[in-house]
């Protein structure tokens, strides 16, 4: 695959993700719900994994209405879980669908906006536990089940304030560092011995709960709505980026 790959140029096709399993966290709402419904709307049979059964049951309607194959809800705290739950989740994968064909870590908290020296320290360790450990222990326990696929992708959401820190971001901008580096070390070690590539992708402005939190004061009208973002995400998780791994892309220009 050329080194001129980009995946906002990608124009998925109807059936692009025909046949392949994908888990999505937080995939009840926002970009992760919107990367959902468009990967159903192109085939996939789509795990959504959460921890609002509601709003999670939500997506599942949407999905079949849709016309869209029956999607799977996985629930899933990522701030609560102990070890026994990620192993059911990934028994759960392995017993129903034999193989995971793309795992996309979307799911995250931007906890609060402060200066380090007066950074709250729970805060600080809810915000790393919830966006990079819990991703790390979830891809730990599905990489068994990504390694039966002959194809899979596992794809990391990033931010910009993760590739250049800024000020006040705090707990948030270096989870971000945290899960380029993670990208980045799993990316080495998966290269040229299993079928998976591992790749990041900043989504950017969007309206969702996160950037209203972030920017209170935002004109929600001049900010893309989740739905127009999910053609790269399309792009990373199926077969269009075959090849690719280790990169960090971003949805927008």
């Amino acid at each position: 695959m050329s080194d001129s790959f980009d995946p906002r140029t990608h124009s998925a096709r109807p059936d692009e993700l025909a046949g392949r399993v994908i888990a999505i966290t937080g995939a009840s709402s926002g970009i992760g719900r919107a990367v959902a419904l468009a990967c159903a709307r192109v085939g996939a049979e789509v795990i959504l994994v959460g921890r609002n059964a509601r709003k999670l049951e939500a997506v599942h309607t949407e999905i079949e209405t849709a016309g869209g194959p029956s999607p799977t809800i996985a629930m899933l705290d990522l701030e609560k879980a102990i070890a026994a739950d990620y192993d059911q989740l990934a028994a759960a994968v392995l017993e129903r669908f034999g193989r995971l064909d793309g795992l996309l870590h979307n799911a995250g908290i931007l906890g609060t906006l402060s200066p380090i020296e007066h950074h709250d320290v729970p805060t600080w360790c809810r915000v790393m536990h919830i966006n990079v450990t819990a991703a790390f222990a979830l891809t730990q326990v599905l990489l068994p089940v990504l390694k039966r696929s002959q194809d899979a992708s596992v794809l990391f959401t990033s931010s910009s304030v993760g590739r250049q820190g800024r000020a006040y971001w705090g707990a948030y901008a270096v989870s971000k560092f945290a899960t380029e580096g993670l990208m980045q070390v799993l990316a080495s070690e998966l290269e040229n011995i299993t079928s998976i590539r591992v790749n990041s992708l900043n989504p950017g402005r969007a309206r969702t709960m996160m950037r209203r939190q972030a920017y209170p004061a935002e004109d929600l009208n001049t900010l893309p709505m989740p739905e127009t973002l999910t053609g790269p995400y399309i792009a990373l998780l199926g077969p269009a980026s075959r090849g690719v791994t280790g990169k960090t892309f971003d949805c927008q220009s």
